[in-house]
């Protein structure tokens, strides 16, 4: 094999290790809630980043302002949520250029985020998360969700990750139209105790924003009250022979 060949072998299989790399989540997030409350949208995710299935980083805020009427939370690889925000940045940078008295909408940033995720999952290079997109424009209120691979839907309440086993059936049993602000906010919780109790990837340090009319209130950062001494974590194998 002459050194042209050699190269050349050497450029595809370098190629295509740099892009396998690329393909596997490192520093993900775990599940994000989010409702449809009287007067908007309320939004909670924690802030564990886990590395593999180490809890890395305790710090990580996935609740991000996009634009002036939409809120976006996502779970996933970290680093691609960050790419998706450069992404937004650009998109309302230019609609903000015609500066025509309009702006991008809740429902236009969901529809552009399940174009980018589904053009990235057609190369076989996806943006690896799950993302929630609410917002109020012109007193209408917009709650969305769109997959890794551009799966999307609109709902009164969405979760992603462990949330569509465990907080969802919650959601569906006391969710109603007119929730005040507290008692969303009271529902959120719920949902994030149940998930800090069964996901491992979950920490208890959390944020819940809010977008109404007015704008987006981000809180900051607190824990929530447990409790760890019912029976079933004290003795999780009880009736199980034979199981560790």
């Amino acid at each position: 094999m002459d050194s042209n060949q050699a190269g050349k072998q050497h450029s595809l299989m370098g190629s295509e290790a740099a892009s396998e790399r690329t393909l596997y989540p490192y520093v993900t997030g775990s599940s994000v809630v989010a409702l449809k409350f009287k007067d908007g949208i309320l939004m909670a995710a924690d802030m564990g980043g886990s590395y593999g299935s180490t809890l890395r980083y305790k710090s990580v805020e996935r609740l991000k302002p996009a634009g002036k009427h939409s809120l976006l939370g996502a779970s996933g690889e970290i680093s691609d949520f960050q790419e998706i925000l450069r992404y937004l940045d650009e998109l309302i940078l230019y609609d903000n250029m015609w500066d025509d008295g309009n702006s991008l909408g809740p429902k236009e940033v969901h529809n552009y985020l399940t174009r980018v995720m589904y053009n990235r999952r057609n190369k076989f290079d996806p943006l690896w998360n799950s993302l929630v997109l609410g917002g109020v424009k012109n007193g209408q209120k917009y709650l969305g969700m769109v997959s890794m691979i551009g799966v999307n839907f609109e709902d009164n309440h969405v979760t992603t990750g462990f949330g569509n086993h465990l907080a969802r059936p919650i959601l569906r049993d006391e969710w109603h139209e007119n929730l005040s602000y507290e008692d969303g906010v009271k529902l959120l919780e719920k949902c994030m105790r149940v998930l800090l109790y069964r996901d491992r990837s979950a920490i208890n340090k959390l944020q819940i924003a809010k977008i109404t009319e007015e704008g987006v209130t981000i809180s900051p950062p607190y824990a929530l009250k447990t409790f760890w001494g019912f029976s079933a974590f004290e003795n999780p194998t009880v009736g199980a022979e034979g199981s560790w």
